[in-house]
């Protein structure tokens, strides 16, 4: 059974700090990209960053600086530390596990809420 779950969300104040985490199970977990997403009220999903298996990286538009993706392969788990929060930074933050070749079936996790809200 495959499962992907987030945690560490909450109500942060402006210029604070998260780390959100995602730890999976059900799946070979090296065949796997593991993603952050996140969703405002009103708006698409938009990408905010990627861990390959291997070590590397990438970061959606806009996102590079404050929001620091790590990946612990040996507990099948990814982070994204989140610096600087900014009210516009509200969302709701997802984890997804996307296979990264074949068929490349999608996982996503239930997501986490984060409030940047003095």
């Amino acid at each position: 059974q495959v499962q992907v779950v987030e945690s560490g969300g909450g109500l942060v104040q402006p210029g604070g700090s998260l780390r959100l985490s995602c730890a999976a199970s059900g799946f070979t977990w090296s065949e796997y990209v593991m993603s952050w997403y996140r969703q405002a009220p009103g708006k698409e999903r938009e990408l905010v960053a990627s861990s390959f298996y291997g070590g590397y990286k990438t970061y959606g538009d806009s996102m590079k600086g404050r929001f620091i993706i790590s990946r612990d392969n040996s507990q099948r788990s990814v982070y994204l530390q989140v610096n600087s929060l900014k009210p516009e930074d509200t969302a709701v933050y997802y984890c997804n596990a996307r296979q990264r070749v074949g068929p490349q079936i999608n996982y996503w996790g239930q997501g986490t809420q984060v409030t940047v809200s003095s």
